[in-house]
C-alpha cells in the first residue's frame, strides 16, 4: 500500500499516479509512466512520456511537476482616492533565494481549495484584508511557472472603500498566517515595481494591467 496511490494520504487523496494518463488533447504526447515522489501537502510527480518533435521523430522525455492546485488573486482599488490595497507577508522560498527579508508586498490571493475562483478570491480577500469584495472583474488566467508548476492563477480586480471593510484582516492565525494590510497610492505602487521593492509576479502583472487597461488607465 502506497500513500496517495492506493492508500489515502494526509489529505485523503488516492490515485495521484493517474494524473495526465487520460489526456488526449495533443496527439504528439503519449504518457507512459507517472511516479509520485511526494504527497505531503502538495504533490510532486515525475512523468515519463513520448513526445513527437516537429520533424516527426519520437523522443522519450521525463518531467517533474509540482501540483499545488489552482489559485485566484485580486487587485483591490479605490479609483476615487487613487489607492490600492496590498498585503505584506513572509515568504520563505523568496527569503532562501536572495530576497533581503522575505517580506513581500502582494495582492490578496490563495488556492481555490475546492471552491470556484470567484468564491475563493472573495474568501481570501476577506481573510487577508478584511474587506468584503463586491463585483469582480475578471482580468486573465495565467500559468505562472509552466515549466514545472501546474498552477493556473485566476486574476481579478475589484473596487474597495472604507464601507467594504468588515474585519481587521491579517489572515487565518490557525493556518500560520501573519499578514499586514498595506494601502498605497497607486502611483507609489508603480514606483515600487520600478525600484524592485515589489517583486511578486502576480502583483506586478495586476498593477501594470491597472495602469494600461484597468481603473487607472490614461484617457
Amino acid at each position: 500500500m502506497t500513500l496517495g496511490i492506493d492508500e489515502p494520504d494526509a489529505r485523503g487523496r488516492t490515485g495521484l499516479d493517474r494524473a495526465g494518463r487520460d489526456l488526449t488533447g495533443n496527439p504528439r504526447v503519449r504518457v507512459r509512466e507517472v511516479r509520485v515522489l511526494s504527497c505531503d501537502w502538495y504533490v510532486l510527480r515525475t512523468t515519463t512520456f513520448d513526445y513527437q518533435r516537429a520533424d516527426g521523430r519520437w523522443t522519450t522525455q521525463r518531467r517533474e511537476t509540482y501540483d499545488r492546485g489552482n489559485g485566484a488573486t485580486v487587485l483591490l482599488y479605490d479609483r476615487q482616492r487613487g489607492t490600492v490595497l496590498l498585503t505584506r507577508q513572509f515568504r520563505f522560498p523568496a527569503y532562501v533565494n536572495g530576497h533581503p527579508d522575505g517580506m513581500l508586498l502582494e495582492t490578496a490571493a490563495g488556492l481555490l481549495d475546492g471552491d470556484d475562483p470567484e468564491s475563493a478570491v472573495r474568501r481570501e480577500a476577506a481573510e487577508e484584508t478584511g474587506h468584503a469584495v463586491g463585483e469582480l472583474e475578471p482580468v486573465f488566467q495565467i500559468y505562472m511557472s509552466p515549466g514545472s508548476v501546474t498552477e493556473r492563477l485566476h486574476f481579478y480586480a475589484a473596487p474597495y472603500s472604507r464601507a467594504t471593510r468588515t474585519a481587521a484582516g491579517g489572515g487565518v492565525v490557525a493556518e500560520g498566517e501573519d499578514i499586514e494590510v498595506v494601502e498605497l497610492p497607486f502611483t507609489r505602487a508603480l514606483e515600487l515595481v520600478r525600484s524592485g521593492d515589489i517583486q511578486d509576479a502576480k502583483t506586478v502583472m495586476l498593477l501594470q494591467w491597472a495602469a494600461l487597461d484597468g481603473p487607472f488607465a490614461a484617457g
